[in-house]
């Protein structure tokens, strides 16, 4: 082969290209030295590979964040998503417009451990039990706020918890729950579950429940054959009337049993319905028929809701097995003079709160446990308070006889002299006519609203320098009533509601630690310009629904209240010019009536 060459004896560039082209070829083409395993790096990048990782699938418009994690909850999605990988071990549907879950697209997802259907449209017809048997390490399932007509017939047996909650469902399987040995949490509530719906078996197996949720369904009675683990079991808002004999014979873990919003009656529980429950500590029994207190209550209860039924008299002998109890409730029954004979609580010795709310009791309880910290009995028939009613309860932190019939010439005046550590004294609604005397200095809270005070002397206040909120609303106070150093001694008052009195002006002398003052609804016509020099830590004023004009308020009222925010004057006979010191940043214009911070 010749070899042509050009003027000054140099070859042919485009031949030379052509030779080292060929050269590069027959190089790729011979095989290299072996290379031993040990020797490979498997981080550099070979020919043909890139040095980043390929791309994770994902499906169109849902997220993954890690490679075993997808999320498609909340995009509107009416078909199942393509491209969800096999490794998922958690896929979130919830929020979406499914209406059923294609057989071929969950059995090959054989790794998941959470499936999330929450709020969907899907039906029993839709979510097809031959699916669940390649979920074999299935552990959470919710499918809560669907359109389930009947629960799955098959759940995988690795299941933890199971959430079916707000759906229609009337029938449960045999192995639905049952046969799950980690199975921790089921949810049932809010269905349309009635006794026949639930199988005698429908927990066979799974002995480790300790949370069920069977509340807001049709069921008539008490389900038989309940796990024996559960420590939580939600029962209320049905039609139960009975709670068969036996039927909490085995939960020696209940710890929580609510039934209130039933149909039971004294007749539907006997002696051993709740004996055996050794673990018990809140019972609520509210919102039914009961006419007596229930027997056989565990010593280890501590919480005991009675409220809303038809009780008449709390008998001893009922109460005395509950010695733990610390929560009595017996709130609008039908107890009436004699429904609290006197020691009738005298076993509860740990009692902390009793609520005795509406109901027809005459006078506070003889003999009440002593370790009492809260009486709660608004809304009786307690026309009197005499010097030893409480003599039983020194150590009353709240005390509340609010909207009883309360005269000041029927309360004696060593009536709260022993209740030295009384924090919340409510006395509202009932008919005094002046401030109680002998009141404890330990409280902090005084609720007098909604009586006929005609009067305010310094002396029942005297002594109360940590009172923080005083309630005089709705009575029949004028400034003529409110006599010279009334609030000297309240150093430490921060809330005074003064509203919906015969007040003419603002009154003098207010404590120097108020922070809100309510003056709404009385016939203040102006504020003079040291009506507030004496309360400079003043943050919120209410002057609406007086008898204020425009100019009704001074310039220099509010000068030297750094704090001062809100100054309420709606409903006024005008709009009223409100002026703020300028120390107080300028705040966006409120609405009429509402000023807050407008600088002078």
């Amino acid at each position: 082969m010749v070899t042509p060459y050009l003027a000054g004896g140099h070859t042919d560039p485009s031949l030379r290209s052509q030779r080292l082209s060929l050269l590069l070829l027959l190089l790729l083409l011979l095989p290299g030295p072996p290379v031993a395993p040990h020797m490979e790096d498997p981080t550099f990048p070979h020919l043909g590979e890139s040095s980043q990782p390929p791309p994770r699938a994902c499906p169109w418009r849902c997220s993954c964040p890690r490679a075993d994690t997808v999320d498609c909850a909340g995009l509107d999605l009416r078909l199942f998503p393509d491209n969800v990988t096999r490794a998922a071990r958690y896929l979130s549907l919830q929020n979406n417009q499914l209406r059923e879950l294609p057989y071929n697209e969950l059995s090959r997802l054989g790794g998941l451990r959470t499936l999330n259907l929450h709020n969907n449209l899907i039906s029993s017809e839709g979510l097809p039990d031959e699916a669940f048997e390649a979920l074999t390490r299935l552990q959470h399932f919710y499918v809560a706020h669907n359109q389930l007509s009947a629960a799955p017939q098959f759940l995988p047996r690795s299941l933890r918890v199971a959430d079916l909650a707000a759906n229609q469902v009337a029938e449960v399987f045999p192995l639905t729950f049952g046969e799950k040995p980690a199975l921790r949490s089921v949810y049932l509530h809010n269905n349309q579950l009635s006794n026949g719906g639930l199988p005698p078996d429908a927990f066979r197996g799974s002995d480790a429940i300790t949370t069920l949720s069977l509340s807001s369904n049709r069921l008539s009675y008490l389900p038989p054959s309940l796990p024996a683990s559960l420590e939580r079991l939600h029962l209320q808002n049905n039609l139960i009337s009975k709670v068969p004999r036996g039927a909490l014979s085995r939960q020696a873990q209940l710890r929580e049993l609510y039934l209130q919003h039933n149909q039971l009656t004294d007749s539907g529980l006997d002696a051993t319905t709740f004996s055996k429950l050794r673990s018990l500590e809140y019972l609520d029994l509210s919102h039914n028929q009961l006419a007596t207190v229930p027997a056989g209550l565990p010593r280890t209860l501590a919480v005991l809701h009675l409220g809303r039924n038809r009780i008449q008299q709390v008998e001893a002998a009922r109460l005395r097995g509950a010695k733990g109890l610390r929560y009595l409730l017996l709130q609008h029954n039908q107890l009436g003079a004699s429904g609290l004979p006197a020691r009738a609580l005298r076993p509860l010795r740990g009692l902390h709160t009793l609520h005795l709310y509406g109901n027809g009791l005459v006078q506070v309880p003889m003999a009440l446990p002593r370790r009492l910290r809260a009486l709660v009995m608004p809304h009786n028939h307690v026309a009197v308070l005499g010097a030893r009613d409480l003599a039983s309860t020194p150590g009353l932190a709240e005390l509340n006889l609010a909207y009883n019939r309360l005269a000041s010439a029927h309360v004696h005046r060593r009536a709260f002299c022993r209740l030295r550590a009384l924090r919340s004294l409510d006395l509202a609604g009932n008919q005094l006519t002046r401030l109680p005397v002998g009141l404890p200095t330990a409280l902090h809270t005084l609720r007098l609203q909604r009586n006929q005070l005609r009067a305010l002397e310094p002396e029942p206040l005297a002594g109360l320098d940590q009172l923080r909120e005083l309630s005089l609303a709705h009575n029949r106070l004028r400034i003529g009533d409110i006599g010279p150093g009334t609030w000297h001694e309240l150093q430490a008052l921060q809330v005074l509601d003064l509203s919906y009195n015969e007040l003419s002006f603002v009154p003098p002398d207010l404590p120097e630690a108020l922070e809100e003052l309510h003056l709404q609804g009385n016939r203040i016509s102006s504020v003079g310009p040291e009506a507030f020099l004496g309360t400079p830590r003043l943050r919120t004023l209410f002057l609406r629904a007086n008898r204020l004009h425009m100019t009704s308020i001074s310039a220099e009222a509010f000068l030297g209240l750094p704090h001062l925010r809100v100054v309420d004057t709606a409903d006024n006979p005008e709009q009223v010019l409100v002026q703020l010191p300028s120390t107080v940043p300028r705040r966006p214009r409120p609405r009429r009536g509402l000023s807050q911070a407008r600088p002078s």
